[in-house]
């Protein structure tokens, strides 16, 4: 793998999960992750089975955690990878689930039980509170955000 194309997110976090490349929500998100892995700078994120945003995306998609790993250490730009996501994903995916599926996927609290369980504890931690976050993409864009410096 090129060195350019690695992701340090123990300096940054990675894209928003409101990010889209070709309809995707999380899938700039989930480049980045990717990129992190084999330089082992993940920091505090995880990629892949561990991560519930990850694992939807493939389910959605057909694609496995490993193969898009080894798609991403071949190089390439986000598009390449879109284009590779694209003609790798189970089935042909047409413009409107992709949207469907983001707009889900945007909207949800949590994905399980445990994970909505989790992310009411969470989000109740928070100091001072903020009853404005309700969804995973708002959790994650605000955790982002605190853990690099910045203040609820």
């Amino acid at each position: 793998m090129n060195q350019h194309n690695l992701t340090d997110l123990t300096l940054r976090p990675p894209r928003s999960p409101r990010v889209r490349l070709g309809g995707f929500a999380h899938l700039p998100r989930l480049i980045d992750k990717a990129r992190a892995v084999p330089g082992a700078t993940l920091g505090i994120y995880v990629y892949g089975d561990e991560s519930l945003l990850d694992t939807e995306f493939f389910r959605f998609t057909g694609i496995t955690a490993e193969a898009l790993l080894d798609r991403v250490y071949q190089g390439g730009g986000d598009l390449e990878i879109l284009e590779w996501v694209l003609d790798s994903a189970k089935r042909p995916l047409l413009p409107h689930e992709i949207d469907s599926w983001s707009r889900w996927i945007e909207s949800v609290p949590g994905l399980s039980r445990d994970a909505r369980a989790w992310f009411a504890e969470y989000s109740g931690s928070i100091d001072p509170p903020r009853p404005d976050v309700g969804t995973l993409f708002e959790y994650l864009d605000l955790d982002d955000y605190l853990q690099f410096g910045g203040r609820a």
